[in-house]
């Protein structure tokens, strides 16, 4: 179902002070009545639309990050990685940005194909690929699959028909740990991903690869961790990837044309949290790859970077209904619509968020509130000590920034409350991609008595 239709903002001025909103998308504005637009659009009239827990997502704010990515690396692969949010829209989006797209799963790959993304712009990865993942990306021809493991050599050796060759590549764990928390540290030989230069897997797997007449070694890959800040990791990583590259072409004879480094690059939460800085990035690892590939005398790879939280990630806001208010034991609990069903990073990585009242002005004296949902778990909390005004009620719209990426992506269906819809904003006007799940939606599953 599509839904469009424009709700008119009110007429407001520049801010004076360009951090008023720093961690919003750039199109926010602060509203004299206490409201904020995003994209031209008032989101408490959006809530009151579409209801709540609702999503909004700044298409004008996608496509620019989408830019500043294909400026800041201008002869790479920039590929958007599907797993920190996918819909038909943000596949259209980056597909005419020019980006390719990471997915991790036939269900991505099948979603990314039905809106015409070409086939030979996609990346398959994943650590524990399904007989029917490997099937998909070769029957619709992506053009790389990511080996992660060397049991999945020969199942996708088989997998590919006898007259064409598949492209793939190697993620190799090169030892480098970086990452905003230890559950998403994905560069070091003590977890799921990858295969270790340590323990001579990766370069097993490359000798496998080299003797399957129907695969075709194209380059080698690693993703250090998420939500890294500092540029200094993965200058560390292109360093042992190329020395793999080196000893690649010396054992085999192959110089690999491609290198791709993978993406985990930091956004900022709340304000004051550092990002990644994208230019700063692309001019260091390009000089370190060049400096690299001059010692070790091969010839520079063509890069590829894979950046789905700082795409999408900034462009999104979660709207929630205050439903109660509780104070206890010196601590006050505020509840709202939504929670860890629709957003289960603060209890998986104990991030934090800067939520905001909207809809009212309130001249009444911040204090520390815990933001709750309506699961039942104790870990249910989106925002703990989150400064909100000391007089905010049931019935009040509290705004969450930077929540365009891994909440909806990782919703669940838990108390089966539905998941909530999302809404594109752009230049004033609203539009329906997702609709809100209905308790009919999830009924429909249930066929056993």
């Amino acid at each position: 179902m599509s839904v469009s239709s424009r709700i008119p903002a009110a007429a407001l001025p520049v801010p004076e002070d360009p951090g008023a909103l720093p961690v919003w998308p750039a199109s926010a504005r602060p509203a004299p009545d206490g409201d904020v637009t995003v994209g031209g659009v008032s989101l408490a009239e959006a809530a009151d639309r579409f209801g709540t827990p609702l999503y909004v997502l700044d298409e004008g704010e996608v496509r620019e990050r989408c830019r500043a990515y294909r400026a800041a690396f201008p002869d790479a692969d920039v590929v958007y990685a599907a797993k920190a949010f996918l819909c038909r829209a943000v596949a259209r989006w980056v597909r005419e940005e020019g980006l390719g797209l990471d997915v991790c799963s036939a269900g991505e790959l099948g979603l990314a194909f039905g809106t015409g993304f070409p086939a030979e712009r996609i990346v398959l990865h994943g650590n524990a690929k399904t007989p029917q993942d490997l099937a998909s990306a070769v029957r619709l021809g992506v053009g790389r699959i990511v080996v992660d493991g060397l049991a999945e050599i020969a199942r996708l050796a088989a997998t590919v028909p006898r007259t064409d060759r598949q492209q793939v590549m190697v993620r190799v764990v090169p030892g480098v740990s970086a990452g905003g928390h230890p559950a998403v540290r994905t560069g070091t030989g003590d977890q799921k991903f990858g295969l270790s230069t340590a323990d001579g897997s990766a370069q097993h797997a490359v000798a496998r690869i080299v003797g399957q007449p129907h695969l075709d070694l194209v380059g080698l890959h690693c993703h250090i961790g998420s939500q890294i800040s500092s540029v200094r990791p993965y200058l560390a990583a292109v360093r042992r990837m190329v020395g793999l590259m080196a000893q690649v072409r010396d054992q085999h004879g192959l110089v690999l044309p491609q290198l791709d480094i993978g993406g985990g690059h930091a956004i900022a939460y709340r304000p004051g949290e550092r990002a990644l800085d994208v230019r700063v990035l692309a001019e260091r690892v390009r000089a370190e790859l060049a400096d690299g590939c001059a010692h070790a005398r091969l010839p520079v790879p063509r890069l590829t970077i894979e950046p789905g939280r700082a795409v999408v990630g900034p462009a999104g806001v979660a709207v929630y209904r205050v439903l109660s208010v509780k104070h206890t034991q010196g601590r006050t609990f505020v509840a709202v619509d939504g929670g860890m069903g629709d957003n289960p990073r603060p209890a998986l990585y104990g991030v934090r968020y800067a939520p905001r009242l909207i809809g009212r002005r309130s001249t009444a004296a911040p204090a520390p509130a815990a933001v709750v949902g309506r699961h039942c778990e104790a870990g249910d909390v989106l925002a703990d000590r989150a400064m909100l005004p000391g007089d905010v009620r049931p019935g009040d719209l509290l705004a969450v920034p930077a929540a365009g990426a891994y909440q909806l992506s990782m919703a669940s269906g838990y108390n089966m409350v539905g998941r909530p819809p999302v809404v594109a904003v752009r230049d004033g006007a609203v539009r329906l991609l997702v609709r809100r799940e209905s308790l009919d939606d999830m009924s429909r599953r249930d066929v056993g008595l």
